[in-house]
């Protein structure tokens, strides 16, 4: 079908209700399309060829691939670190309004209620669809078989934090709901293996239509590579960040300490002997002679799995049939960044540490080889699948549908986008704003607001005395320059300010009535 001539949405359900009336119970449940949802793992948008920023050596066939059969999405901000993205994905709300999700010692340990936090995979188990989840999970010890799952095999951090860190080697597995073992072999790859025999048929009513949730571990901390790719891109150099180290003008109190990087014998930036040890993985590489370009080769080695992952899982849609008839979405948790503002981490309210792809595709229902420059946000992505699926929303979710956006690219769009860091709180832990230290993640990045309307981004950092950032991310897409001090922004400040809290007021954020005062 040619997008042109493609029924609006209303009306591709209307067809859904009529055929209900005249078919069995298989044959709707066929009619509806399958939702292919992949989800990497601090994978930053910059690693995807196909993206502006990409370094020029470092190749993803397969990745291009699924944009030039879809819309690729500029700037997408799904998440600031893993768990609030995930739990985002899987409640549709910011993780403020995730109520009763706790973390719990020892990390990653979490709990939640899930009579009250309730995860939207389990009303499409009850209106017809077969869900699955395979590859990581981090948002609560319980990882919800039998409840929101069909099949799932899952590397469940949270319950097992002594194998937390094993993200590409011997994970402790569950299988349907099974008694968790050790599995060998590189897990990308078995994820792949397993996301294609699913797409397959294997562990699913092929009478209806499915739901799959791939998480892999990669591009993850400690960004390991496949042996096979350990030789890839042997002359691999970076550009140094304009703002690798401080001071860092216009910009938060908390900037101005963030110094991962420091000049190495040769001038190229390494890894502070402070930096090491903050990720997952670091003791294996304490060798200060690790450049910046070495570390971002490493991590775009790791990439490489991913891409043919990827490829491997979308040709086996194609090859049983199910391509036209699947919206793919390929995502991240968040990006991340290597060298940019200093960090090596996501966390914090820049592009270069959370802007993540976002690709959709489906081929004869979207328009294909498109480009949208509207920024967009993880809570977006719940209400777009149940507009796919043909399902009311079941609760009040904070983002909005997107297929206005997917059929029309250039659309206009009258919605803000907002990203919220509470650092490692969510619900009713979030209802006011912490007084420093309470208001910082151990990482040292304080909670904040950030929302990006148009070409402009604007932060407000939740605490007391900071100033407020303004960025123009057409001119300045590297946010060097804040420009919120200028005089002649002061009337658009005043508007993405107002934005921002009308924003939060629109999602139920309570802690909307103890923002910290912003520096004058």
């Amino acid at each position: 079908m040619r997008f042109d001539r493609m029924p609006n949405l209303a009306t591709r359900h209307l067809a859904l209700l009529t055929a209900a009336l005249c078919l069995p119970l298989s044959a709707v449940a066929e009619s509806k399309p399958n939702i292919l949802f992949i989800y990497t793992d601090d994978h930053s948008y910059r690693t995807l060829s196909c993206y502006e920023g990409a370094e020029s050596w470092a190749k993803t066939p397969n990745m291009d691939k699924l944009a030039a059969r879809g819309v690729r999405f500029t700037h997408a901000y799904i998440g600031t670190w893993c768990m609030p993205s995930r739990t985002t994905m899987l409640t549709g709300r910011h993780q403020y309004g995730v109520e009763t999700m706790r973390m719990t010692p020892p990390y990653p340990g979490a709990t939640y209620d899930p009579a009250q936090c309730r995860f939207w995979p389990a009303v499409f188990r009850q209106n017809g669809y077969h869900t699955a989840q395979i590859g990581k999970w981090h948002a609560g010890n319980d990882a919800g078989f039998g409840r929101d799952w069909d099949h799932q095999i899952v590397w469940n951090r949270p319950r097992h934090p002594d194998n937390a860190p094993n993200y590409y080697h011997d994970q402790i597995l569950s299988i349907d709901g099974g008694e968790p073992h050790v599995v060998k072999g590189y897990s990308t790859d078995n994820y792949t293996r397993w996301a294609i025999d699913y797409i397959k048929g294997e562990k699913r009513d092929t009478t209806k239509p499915w739901y799959l949730w791939l998480c892999y571990g990669g591009v993850h901390a400690p960004y390991q590579p496949a042996e096979r790719h350990l030789n890839d891109y042997p002359d691999a150099k970076v550009a140094t960040p304009a703002d690798i180290y401080p001071p860092r003008e216009g910009k938060p109190g908390y900037m101005q300490k963030i110094a991962a990087w420091e000049k190495g014998p040769t001038g190229e930036p390494v890894l502070s002997d402070k930096a090491i040890g903050s990720e997952v993985g670091d003791e294996f590489e304490r060798d200060r002679g690790r450049t910046l370009s070495v570390w971002s080769r490493q991590y775009h080695q790791a990439v490489r799995a991913l891409d043919e992952g990827i490829g491997q899982v979308l040709a086996a849609l194609e090859e049983s049939g199910q391509l036209q008839n699947t919206l793919v979405v390929l995502t991240a948790d968040q990006g991340y960044a290597w060298g940019h503002h200093g960090f090596r981490a996501k966390l914090a309210p820049y592009d270069a540490n959370i802007r993540s792809p976002l690709i959709v595709s489906m081929p004869g229902t979207l328009p294909e080889g498109k480009v949208c420059r509207t920024p967009v946000g993880g809570a977006d992505l719940a209400p777009t699948f149940f507009s796919f699926a043909g399902l009311d929303l079941p609760w009040k979710m904070h983002g909005h549908d997107l297929t206005p956006l997917l059929k029309n690219p250039d659309a206009a769009w009258p919605h803000t986008t907002m990203m919220p860091f509470t650092a490692d709180k969510f619900g009713a832990d979030c209802d006011a704003v912490p007084a420093p230290p309470g208001n910082v993640h151990k990482a040292g990045v304080p909670w904040y607001v950030m929302i990006v309307k148009g070409r402009h981004k604007y932060i407000r950092t939740l605490s007391p005395d900071e100033p407020e950032e303004l960025y123009d991310l057409q001119s300045d897409p590297e946010e060097l320059t804040n420009i919120a001090a200028h005089a002649d922004n002061a009337e658009l400040l005043q508007k993405l300010r107002a934005a921002a809290i009308a924003e939060l007021k629109r999602t139920d954020a309570k802690m909307v009535d103890s923002l910290p005062p912003v520096k004058e």
